[in-house]
């Protein structure tokens, strides 16, 4: 080979060294200029759900740290696939966020047979903006005062109880074949078409217990109605300080709760997925959405991406092997 053809190897190893240092610089350029335009968040869910007012209230305070417009949309079905899918799918510039839940981030993919996109390689956690527990409650004339007696009471009873939930699949039903898998119960599962109508049959004694959202269940237990045998969560709830942890009175290690989060479609910039992080934990801490958090029985605890990923990973885990054993499905 003569050295005329060395000479033009080298010249054209240096122009693709001399592109791939543009495209950095041209792509590094664009995360710091990010965000320069109104900013899609979508939220899998119907409007007026818990998700959507938090998702809403998280986007009005982002608004205001990101100087840019975050506008909500709302894709629902399919359980929140339909949503998740939108964004998993979307271009990865940080201008398209999902605000989801445990629901459609680590349930779905063990409920449905077909899931359209998968969690681990198409979305990219972004920041936990809440978490929530719901209350195992009992009818008043139900003679049991604690989760242990529930037990003894089910034990002794074979096919007397029943607890009702808001349908399939959802935290409520879950949090149940949970409790039946740990304490090796037999209480049949009554799904509901939502929380109302499964709760009008709580207190008329047509089923004998539930695992309710705080804010719904407070009324009758304050009432009397309803007797409040423990919360899902891992500590004791600030609206039932006297009321124990399921872990605490006869499930160690029980817990059942929700979340709430902000997801980017995979492989966006580093730096934005650190910048939103850091947006959200500030907007998550002001007065407005501490209000907003307290009013839904909810809490926030500052985590970092990382600490996100985990409890994903985790809660997944956990909801696939009560999944599993219970045999839910959802087609």
């Amino acid at each position: 080979m003569t050295r005329r053809f060395f000479n033009a190897l080298r010249h054209v190893g240096m122009c693709g060294v001399l592109m791939g240092s543009a495209l950095l610089s041209a792509s590094a350029a664009a995360a710091d200029a990010w965000p320069s335009q109104p900013i899609r968040m979508v939220v899998p869910f119907a409007p007026g759900g818990a998700v959507d007012t938090l998702g809403r209230l998280l986007a009005k305070q982002l608004t205001d740290v990101l100087g840019q417009s975050v506008v909500v949309e709302n894709k629902p079905g399919a359980g929140g696939n339909i949503g998740s899918n939108i964004v998993a799918k979307s271009a990865p510039d940080g201008y398209t966020l999902l605000f989801g839940a445990a629901g459609n981030i680590a349930i779905n993919p063990s409920l449905f047979e077909n899931m359209p996109f998968s969690v681990e390689k198409d979305l990219a956690p972004v920041a936990l903006t809440g978490r929530s527990m719901n209350v195992l409650v009992v009818p008043s004339s139900l003679p049991v005062n604690s989760v242990a007696e529930l037990i003894d009471y089910a034990g002794k009873h074979p096919n007397a109880l029943n607890y009702g939930s808001s349908g399939n699949g959802g935290t409520t039903h879950l949090a149940g074949e949970l409790f039946n898998s740990m304490a090796g119960t037999q209480i049949m599962h009554v799904p509901y078409q939502g929380s109302g109508p499964a709760m009008i049959d709580l207190l008329a004694g047509r089923v004998q217990l539930m695992f309710d959202n705080l804010p719904s269940a407070m009324p009758h237990i304050q009432r009397g109605d309803l007797r409040a045998l423990g919360v899902t969560g891992a500590v004791r709830s600030p609206q039932l300080p006297d009321v124990p942890t399921i872990a605490e009175t006869g499930l160690p290690g029980f817990e059942a709760t929700t979340w709430f989060g902000v997801f980017a479609p995979a492989g966006t910039p580093q730096d934005v997925l650190d910048r939103l992080h850091a947006a959200a934990d500030q907007v998550m801490q002001t007065e407005p959405v501490q209000q907003k958090l307290e009013s839904m029985a909810a809490y926030f605890e500052p985590t970092t991406r990382a600490q996100f990923e985990a409890l994903i990973r985790e809660d997944t885990a956990k909801w696939a092997r009560v999944i599993k054993a219970a045999g839910i499905k959802l087609n």
